[in-house]
């Protein structure tokens, strides 16, 4: 437990807005003593939320993860759609059942592939951190909401202990292992397909990457630059490019963290 709240805690002070926020509170408190040394972190500070936060910088660095494993034309068959945690918000007040959050398309997606009979089982890993959120283990609520879509409770399989990406691996392969499934689909978010896919293979795994919910398509791409307008305003600082690039940067860092373990 310890290394998962430092792996969630310590990345804080590399993504940009923590990083800033360091900065600026040393330049608040140099001010005065050393006010040109509080002059260079507030110029550092800056820098790093305007190159961070435009289109240019978070959508190709987004895209250097999630175009790694591209959707196949036809999906293969497999023994298994697994679906990993993440894709859910608890049902506590006032939501009166689960809700889909941003990465909610992997259990969308999973109903999809199989409605199209491309797996006999769906197994869905994920619990829940007890200090980010309270509630039910996000297996259960994504099986709550692929039930509530018509796929039938007994194709499903919940793994519910799970808090982190190599977990999730560990203990699906377990599942795996005792019903002799061989192959499965790995269903995740684009960006964190090219780590889920290593760290399943690591654990011999056979996966047919499935990717979903991309934030970087090729239009998008190419409206950084379809007029001077849109160049211009791409350029300038906006929060939700902001999230895109802490979301890569954790991918990056998480992989580099996990590769120092031998986990993938």
């Amino acid at each position: 437990m310890s290394f998962l709240y430092l792996s969630k805690l310590l990345p804080l002070f590399f993504y940009p807005l923590g990083l800033a926020s360091v900065s600026l509170v040393f330049a608040l408190i140099t001010l005065w003593k050393r006010p040109k040394t509080a002059a260079i972190a507030i110029v550092l500070s800056l820098t790093l939320l305007l190159v961070c936060s435009n289109g240019w910088t978070a959508k190709n660095l987004v895209r250097s993860l999630e175009w790694q494993n591209l959707p196949l034309e036809e999906v293969p068959t497999a023994d298994a759609i697994v679906v990993l945690g993440g894709a859910t918000k608890s049902a506590t007040w006032p939501r009166i059942a689960p809700d889909l959050s941003e990465s909610g398309d992997r259990v969308i997606y999973a109903a999809q592939l199989y409605r199209q009979e491309k797996a006999p089982i769906i197994v869905l890993s994920g619990g829940r951190i007890e200090w980010r959120g309270s509630g039910f283990a996000e297996s259960a609520d994504m099986a709550n909401i692929l039930t509530s879509l018509g796929i039938p409770a007994k194709a499903i399989i919940q793994e519910s202990e799970s808090l982190n990406t190599y977990q999730n691996a560990v203990n699906v392969k377990k599942i795996l292992d005792a019903g002799n499934l061989k192959k499965v689909l790995l269903v995740t978010s684009a960006m964190h397909t090219p780590r889920a896919k290593k760290i399943f293979q690591r654990l011999g795994i056979d996966v047919i990457p499935a990717p979903t919910d991309f934030l970087i398509s090729k239009t998008e791409l190419e409206e950084l630059t379809s007029t001077p307008k849109a160049a211009i305003l791409n350029s300038l600082p906006d929060a939700n490019n902001l999230n895109q690039f802490t979301t890569a940067l954790k991918e990056y860092i998480g992989s580099f963290v996990y590769s120092l373990r031998g986990w993938i």
